[in-house]
């Protein structure tokens, strides 16, 4: 399957998680291995070689990061909603397009010097992905780029990372 008509699966859930907020689902993608797999394949072409591991975001993240690691031998650390890792490296609060929210880091996953990549499935306001990076950056790693499947330019999320390499595979 092609990468566009793997995108052509996403699906458009109108006043999720609240009224006014259009949630876009990519379940119908990752539930196609076709469609999984072009997505997958789409996100690595826009990676920088060098990069050693990829920092996943809760949860949806996770889905992609997972696939990425094991394909192409990159190490995965997944960066946590609070109280779900025994041991933090790392804490950042941020804002949500409705709401705030906080990402944590693994003590001892990311390493100094290591190159990072952050995965996730959308980038809207940016907040999460810039937590992201501050979280990586604050272990001593470089962020090599963001990777997301959506970005949805009206939120202009990409003001929030400038002087970033960000790459998606579809903006709306």
């Amino acid at each position: 399957m092609k990468l566009d008509n793997a995108l052509k699966l996403l699906r458009e859930v109108p006043d999720f998680p609240r009224p006014g907020v259009v949630f876009r689902d990519l379940t119908p993608v990752l539930a196609d291995p076709d469609a999984l797999r072009a997505v997958v394949d789409g996100l690595q072409d826009k990676i920088d070689p060098d990069t050693q591991v990829v920092a996943a975001i809760e949860s949806r993240g996770f889905l992609l990061g997972a696939p990425l690691g094991y394909g192409w031998r990159y190490g995965v650390v997944p960066l946590r909603k609070p109280g779900k890792l025994p041991a933090v490296a790392h804490r950042v609060s941020y804002d949500l397009e409705y709401g705030t929210a906080e990402l944590e880091l693994p003590a001892g996953a990311i390493l100094p010097g290591q190159r990072v990549v952050i995965v996730d499935d959308v980038l809207a306001t940016g907040g999460t992905a810039e937590a992201a990076c501050t979280l990586v950056e604050r272990a001593g790693a470089i962020v090599t780029g963001i990777s997301v499947v959506l970005e949805i330019t009206a939120l202009d999320g990409r003001s929030r990372l400038a002087g970033r390499n960000v790459s998606a595979l579809l903006a709306v």
